[in-house]
This record gives C-alpha cells, sequence and structure tokens, in this order.
C-alpha cells in the first residue's frame, strides 16, 4: 500500500489536535452539569445559621428574625414574667416540657439557655400559622384573669405562654418549637447551631 500524496505528520497533527478539541468540548459541558448538582447559593443561604442582637430589645418586647425561611421570635422576659412561669401553671398542656420541641439545654421552666430571653419558632404546632406576640396579662378575648401574656394563634385559637408551652384544651398538640442556638456574646446569639 502507498501513501501517495498523503503527509502523515499532517494526518497525526489534525487526529491529535481534534481529539484534544473534543475532550476540552467535553470537559466544559460536564463541569457546568455536574455544578448543577450542587445546591444553589440561596439553597445553603436559606438553611444558614443567622445571628441576632438582643442589644435593643426592652424587657416585654419582641423581635423576629427570619430562619430557614420561618420566623423566629425572640423576646426579651420581665422578672414578673420569669416569676409567672416558675409557678404552678394547671392550664398548660406540657408544664415540664416533656415532648421534644427543644434542644436538652433549653428543657427547662423557662425553655431557654439564659431565663430573660426566649427563642421560639413562630409557626402554630397546629397547622402551622403565625401567632401573635399577646404580652397583656388578663386580655378579656383570651381568658381574662387565667391569661399571663404569651402567644395566640388566630387561626384556629391555640393559645401559649410566655415560654411557648400550649395551653389545654387548644388545637395545637405540642409545645413550640425552639430552634438550635447560642450565645456568640452576651447580647448576640447564633440560630440554626449549636455551640
Amino acid at each position: 500500500m502507498t501513501n501517495d500524496g498523503v503527509n502523515l505528520g499532517r494526518r497525526r497533527f489534525l487526529t491529535t489536535a481534534t481529539s484534544v478539541i473534543g475532550a476540552v468540548g467535553a470537559v466544559g459541558v460536564a463541569v457546568p452539569f455536574v455544578g448543577s448538582w450542587q445546591p444553589s447559593a440561596k439553597a445553603k443561604a436559606a438553611g444558614a445559621p443567622v445571628k441576632a442582637s438582643l442589644s435593643k430589645i426592652e424587657p416585654g418586647q419582641m423581635i423576629t428574625v427570619e430562619w430557614r425561611g420561618k420566623p423566629v421570635y425572640v423576646v426579651r422576659r420581665t422578672e414578673e414574667t420569669l416569676a409567672q412561669l416558675s409557678a404552678p401553671n394547671e392550664v398548660i398542656k406540657d408544664p415540664e416540657s416533656e415532648q421534644p420541641q427543644q434542644p436538652e439545654y433549653a428543657q427547662n421552666v423557662y425553655r431557654s439557655i439564659k431565663p430573660e430571653f426566649l427563642v421560639l419558632v413562630g409557626l402554630c404546632t397546629h397547622l402551622g400559622c403565625a401567632p401573635m406576640f399577646r404580652p397583656d396579662v388578663g386580655a378579656m378575648d383570651l381568658g381574662g384573669e387565667s391569661w399571663q401574656g404569651g402567644f395566640f394563634c388566630p387561626c384556629h385559637g391555640s393559645k401559649y405562654d410566655l415560654a411557648g408551652r400550649v395551653y389545654k384544651n387548644v388545637p395545637a398538640p405540642t409545645n413550640l418549637e425552639v430552634p438550635p442556638y447560642f450565645y456568640e456574646k452576651d447580647t448576640v446569639i447564633i440560630i440554626g447551631e449549636e455551640a
């Protein structure tokens, strides 16, 4: 067999160059495709921990922080509220917080790390509505003398005290959830992580 007029060097060069360009093209297509399997920055941020400053919350006030697309209520409780929470209360369904809606470090009468500050996921445990903060003691529309302040769900009437503990005889089955959190400083908490 003769190779009349065929330049073998040129043929090898063109074959090699075509193979290299094809391989680069395949990698160029594969990298974004494989990269699309990773969660987006928005998805990563949706589950990321968030910081909340406690320095400007006055006693008796609440702020709302968003974490994982959910409202998180941070309440600074008064001395009177703390005294009332530690008193026996026969209207609370789970006064000792025996059901696991909180981390172990918040399984106490105050359901918090520091008694002064309450941190709760602001979603009713019945159907997920956002309960309203109703700190007004003795509110007639919420039971008069038996109402010591807390949260009221306007959707179906569930009530919670200022530790997020659910009242008896309401649709909500359990206490409000306490998310994982820790104190970065005395006045800054990180919600979504444990120390």
